[in-house]
């Protein structure tokens, strides 16, 4: 299995990518390769902090709010058998236990403020040693980080290996946070929009069906307050604005992927884990199962 994971480590999956001829920009739907990033990966395999000659991936998820991040890290988690951390999730965590950060984080959030940059790291950091005490032998973090000053702090924690940035077109975005509802008894997370957008002007069409709620939750539907369109556009600007900073602090790493949507996950999947190198981890998978 160690042999297996090591083989799954980002620079195999981007040299295997370019012997495929994915290394060109957009040579793959959905996929733009910086150029020169399989070359250095085949030729030069990033330095470890870790023992990366036994851990697995230790990969990235960049996104808009609502692009899907969490779905896709999720999944691969599961494929690779690695841990999907979520820094929201971190802090919720420390919210609901008696940790001495508890208190402190109780404030921050009460007053709406934001936590800070050291927090998040002291919580992400604490995780990674958790993770490496049980065996665990990498991670997949989801919207982390989201600035260059994270960015460069979590290099001086661990090494990450890929950063995989999801895209999808703005006016999808607005229709698909518009459609988000969330079930108020069993905390369900749904999708009512359907959404069919023709290709036009030199982008493809995109089809997304929705992702409905079993019968009992259907009445028990309710919207995020802050999901109106003035409120999801602003922070698409926002977030949009700060992004891309990380996006060319990371670029200019060679460890940028940045891959387009094609549609719901029934199309998006396949892709991802083709250029990603990962079909045939997928299909023995299946098999075993």
């Amino acid at each position: 299995m160690a042999a297996l994971h090591r083989l799954l480590r980002s620079s195999a999956a981007v040299a295997a990518a370019a012997r495929r001829g994915l290394c060109t920009v957009e040579s793959e739907p959905g996929a733009r390769f910086p150029a020169g990033l399989a070359r250095r990966a085949a030729a030069e395999p990033p330095p470890a902090r870790r023992g990366s000659e036994d851990r697995s991936v230790q990969w990235v998820f960049l996104g808009c709010p609502g692009v899907g991040k969490g779905t896709y890290a999720s999944r691969l988690s599961q494929l690779l058998g690695v841990p999907h951390i979520a820094t929201g999730d971190l802090v919720r965590e420390e919210l609901a236990s008696s940790g001495p950060l508890s208190r402190q984080l109780a404030e921050i959030v009460n007053q709406g403020k934001l936590v800070s940059d050291e927090i998040i790291i002291n919580l992400l950091s604490k995780r990674l040693e958790q993770g490496e005490a049980k065996g665990e032998s990498g991670f997949i973090l989801d919207g982390f980080p989201r600035t260059v000053r994270q960015a460069e702090i979590l290099d001086g924690v661990t090494d990450i290996d890929l950063v995989i940035n999801l895209k999808l077109r703005e006016d999808v975005l607005v229709e698909k946070c518009l459609g988000r509802r969330i079930c108020s008894q069993c905390g369900g997370n749904f999708n009512l929009a359907s959404i069919d957008v023709k290709g036009e002007n030199g982008q493809p069409g995109i089809n997304m069906a929705p992702l409905l709620p079993p019968a009992h939750c259907m009445s028990k539907l309710i919207t995020r307050a802050d999901d109106t369109e003035e409120v999801v556009k602003e922070r698409l600007r926002i977030y949009d604005e700060k992004s891309q900073p990380v996006e060319e602090f990371y670029r200019g790493q060679g460890k940028l992927l940045e891959f387009d949507l094609p549609g719901g996950i029934p199309e998006s999947w396949p892709k991802l884990l083709q250029v990603l190198n990962l079909e045939d981890h997928d299909h023995k998978q299946l098999a075993a199962a």
